[in-house]
């Protein structure tokens, strides 16, 4: 067991996961704190690396893309003090940085972990109930719907039609972005029936924020939405995704080899053989490993063998 005690925060790693701990000094980020504990499977690492400053370092873990739907909300646009995969390292505690981080780099290489992209969330994003205020309003979900509500400094046009309730089911995407310089940032959701793209300011569907100190848990809100809306990787590969079955999920893990089109060469269709059998290791490996469970495998082995 590796572990690395800061006023930052307090990482360990067990050698299956990370547990990352924010700590309770000043320069810690509200959303951190508001987080809390995670719990970083090893599985949904793509490398950590160990940053050496004049007075203080810094430990980053680089997570495989897709893995947390926080970092999918926020498009890498968290800051320092929020980001929950940084830790700040007093120099006396170099050796121990450099020591923690190798053990995380021999973990990734013994266990052969790959760094491309995940087909599915490897962290459950923020519980709810959840709620935040910030901006021209305040939002909260319960997990199946959002409901927003505005203050006194909302536009009048936007907060006229009074409090707005979404469901679940009828949001496309949520997009964080904060205030930068003299541009004020947003927490808007995109919905089926109403695309829109009108400034948050006028927008029924949007928060619209200054850069004040709780903007960051509007990141929390669109986290946890995130991670309850279908996987990226499934939206790409799959246009009208059904339910969220274990055949769904499995048959998901890798994009299905197609058939082979009526006068396909042989060569071809050799080929697309070797791909289907490349597939069936995938998935004994995705099984071993324990991203499959024993039903999504034999599903989606069946799902395969049926193609041969």
């Amino acid at each position: 067991m590796a572990e690395i005690i800061q006023k930052d925060g307090t990482w360990v790693f067990d050698g299956n996961a990370l547990r990352l701990t924010p700590g309770r000094d000043k320069n810690v980020g509200l959303l951190r704190r508001t987080l809390g504990e995670l719990l970083v499977p090893l599985g949904a690492l793509a490398g950590v690396s160990f940053e050496q400053g004049k007075k203080t370092g810094r430990l980053r873990l680089r997570l495989r893309e897709g893995a947390d739907p926080l970092l999918q909300a926020t498009g890498g646009r968290l800051a320092e003090s929020h980001d929950p995969y940084q830790l700040v390292v007093e120099s006396d505690r170099y050796g121990v940085a450099e020591y923690f981080a190798d053990e995380v780099r021999n973990a990734l290489l013994l266990d052969q972990v790959p760094s491309d992209p995940v087909p599915e969330y490897l962290l459950p994003g923020p519980s709810v109930p959840l709620s935040a205020s910030a901006g021209d309003g305040s939002v909260s979900f319960d997990g199946e719907r959002i409901r927003l509500e505005w203050n006194w400094k909302t536009e009048e046009a936007k907060s006229a039609a009074g409090a707005r309730t979404l469901a679940l089911t009828d949001i496309a995407a949520v997009e964080w972005v904060p205030a930068t310089g003299l541009e004020n940032g947003h927490l808007r959701f995109l919905v089926h029936s109403a695309p829109t793209k009108a400034p948050a300011k006028y927008d029924p569907n949007a928060v619209e924020l200054w850069g004040f100190k709780k903007d960051p848990l509007m990141a929390l809100v669109a986290a946890a939405v995130q991670a309850r809306l279908p996987h990226p990787a499934a939206r790409d590969s799959v246009p009208a995704l059904g339910g969220d079955t274990a055949q769904d999920r499995a048959g998901h893990a890798h994009p299905a080899v197609p058939e082979a089109a009526p006068g396909t060469s042989v060569a071809t269709a050799e080929d697309e053989h070797d791909a289907l059998l490349r597939r069936l290791r995938e998935l004994g490996e995705l099984h071993r490993s324990g991203i499959l469970t024993d039903e999504e495998f034999t599903l989606a082995k069946q799902a395969v063998l049926k193609r041969m």
